[in-house]
């Protein structure tokens, strides 16, 4: 594949991911990716990353079937970084929340933390 030679991954061979959902453009999660799991990506259709934490891979739903459908994959100009946009299925966040960008600054007070989004009811 030619896009894995044009990309500049980092000295970890890491390439950071923004997961954004098309339609309403809302940034879901960042992620970082290698080599193999852009190609993993591109075969399958479903994002795949690197876990940093626990030096593995991981495809986004197969533990939660919150799953992330590609339907573009960009990169910036200087090929390091990467920016998908997708269909997502359910929630990002493992927390529960729609995007993994549920907190925000409150402005009023300068460093408190206030809840951007609430959670999402998951019926089941």
């Amino acid at each position: 594949m030619r896009i894995l030679e044009e990309l500049k991954f980092d000295a970890n061979g890491l390439i950071p991911a923004i997961i954004q959902e098309r339609g309403t453009n809302e940034v879901l999660m960042v992620a970082y990716m290698n080599k193999e799991s852009v190609k993993k990506t591109i075969e399958t259709g479903r994002t795949w990353f690197w876990s940093r934490s626990r030096h593995q891979y991981w495809c986004k739903g197969d533990t939660s079937g919150h799953v992330q459908h590609i339907k573009e994959l960009r990169y910036d100009c200087d090929a390091d970084a990467l920016l998908i946009l997708v269909e997502q299925v359910g929630v990002a966040c493992h927390t529960g929340h729609k995007s993994c960008f549920y907190r925000a600054v409150d402005f009023t007070t300068g460093d408190s933390i206030k809840i951007a989004e609430p959670e999402v009811e998951m019926g089941g």
